[in-house]
């Protein structure tokens, strides 16, 4: 029993290659970022000859950050959807392993997964904790390693079409500045927390077939939503409407009772009032203040 403990796994976990089906449509606001990301990934992908002819050089890489929950993963998605390519999404933990060798393993097998179901989009998600700046991992040199094989893996990317990294961090400052060069990460995005114009285009999506009440002001709404994110602004519409439902059903207990009164269970302001009371914004104030300072610093990029 000891020993087959002490086999190490054969593969970190399978490397699933999945087709999303988030559009643009579904990302409310970022309308700036959705442009480049469009200019970027989108048109290089479905419009391979026309760059090939005009002897453009689209981007391999590109990083976006800002504070969690502001919608780097759907975004990732909707551009991988919009391009009408595979998707492979990794969690940058996940291909950590304490066996020699196993790490650098996994991050190969992305790639020779990505190979396969090209045209497609990897996206590394919290890509800071497998790509710290060399020289301050004080456990192991496992993530220097990690490193290494996933620049590697970059610089052979380009004689290989049709594969494209987006990669994802809350902490860019905490990423080795080898990542983010030319011909490796070529494109740094900031994704701020939503503006009053965006937060009310999130609203919008995250209200979509829910039974709104005649007092619903989504504009009044989105200005008490100051420095939510996205992922926030989503829990609280849920929130709302299950204030709403649980309503209803004190009402109507009986499920068949509750359906032939249906029309009744309407999600009002009150209910989001109460929602606020639920769901705080999450977004760290330091952080969104930092990265607002310096998005267009070129101290991001060594």
């Amino acid at each position: 029993e000891n020993s087959l403990r002490e086999v190490p796994p054969s593969t970190m976990r399978e490397v699933l290659v999945e087709s999303p089906n988030v559009q643009w449509t579904d990302v409310g606001g970022l309308e700036d970022t959705k442009q480049e990301l469009r200019e970027a990934i989108e048109w290089p992908l479905k419009y391979g000859e026309i760059f090939d002819y005009s002897g453009v050089s689209p981007p391999k890489g590109i990083m976006l950050y800002g504070s969690p929950g502001t919608g780097k993963t759907l975004i990732a998605k909707a551009v991988a959807t919009e391009s009408e390519v595979n998707f492979i999404s990794v969690k940058g933990p996940e291909l950590l392993s304490k066996w020699v060798g196993e790490s650098e393993r996994g991050v190969r097998e992305v790639f020779r997964k990505a190979r396969q179901a090209a045209p497609c989009i990897v996206f590394f998600d919290e890509v800071d904790s497998i790509v710290p700046p060399r020289g301050r991992d004080l456990g192991s040199n496992v993530t220097e390693r990690v490193v290494s094989q996933i620049l590697t893996e970059l610089d052979g990317l380009e004689s290989l079409k049709d594969v494209v990294v987006i990669a994802a961090t809350n902490r860019p400052d905490m990423v080795d500045p080898a990542l983010m060069r030319p011909g490796r990460i070529d494109r740094i995005l900031y994704i701020p927390n939503p503006d009053k114009d965006a937060r009310e285009a999130i609203l919008a999506i995250h209200t979509r077939g829910m039974p709104l009440a005649e007092d619903i002001d989504m504009d009044k709404l989105a200005e008490q939503m100051e420095n939510y994110s996205g992922a926030d602004i989503a829990a609280t519409c849920q929130a709302a409407s299950q204030i709403a439902i649980h309503e209803h059903l004190q009402k109507y207990s009986d499920p068949k009772e509750a359906m032939e009164h249906k029309d009744e269970l309407k999600v009002d302001m009150d209910h989001f009032k109460r929602a606020f009371n639920k769901v705080k914004s999450s977004s760290y104030q330091k952080a969104t203040i930092f990265w607002d300072k310096n998005k267009d610093s070129n101290s991001l990029i060594a």
